[in-house]
């Protein structure tokens, strides 16, 4: 069912773990499937760049591999590189999902998108219009509190 990517990223994720006092926190769910997602980010302010991030992913072989590679994909970008990360870019990445499992890469990006939006809101900083209309989008679902 699925890849030797997936499955190494499931078996071997990458910046797995909290951030104590992070930047910015997301934290998304499908209450469908039951998978949940925290994400944490720590920000280089002087360069606007993601030095750390990290997730906790509570979900299948997808979830957590999805939550792996966005990590992969974020660390070290900028803000607005990060926020622009999509599914298709994730499942690039880890040379496809089963049609039935692409929702854990919208999660994945959606909890990367609620984490950049945190750090900007309790930051005071701009928030492009491109993360707020995510942002908006992603609060109107349904999430596993």
């Amino acid at each position: 069912m699925y890849n030797k990517i997936v499955m190494h990223h499931f078996s071997k994720p990458k910046n797995i773990g909290e951030i104590n006092n992070a930047d910015g926190v997301g934290k998304v769910g499908n209450p469908v499937c039951g998978d949940i997602m925290w994400l944490y980010i720590k920000v280089n302010k002087k360069n606007n760049t993601i030095k750390n991030i990290k997730f906790k992913t509570m979900g299948c072989a997808a979830a957590i591999a999805t939550s792996s590679m966005v990590t992969e994909l974020a660390k070290g970008k900028t803000i607005e590189y990060a926020s622009k990360i999509t599914k298709q870019d994730i499942v690039n990445e880890l040379e496809g999902l089963p049609p039935q499992k692409i929702h854990c890469s919208i999660l994945a990006t959606e909890a990367l998108i609620e984490a950049i939006y945190d750090y900007l809101t309790k930051n005071k900083l701009d928030v492009s219009k491109h993360i707020q209309k995510e942002h908006e989008r992603i609060i109107k679902t349904p999430i596993c509190k």
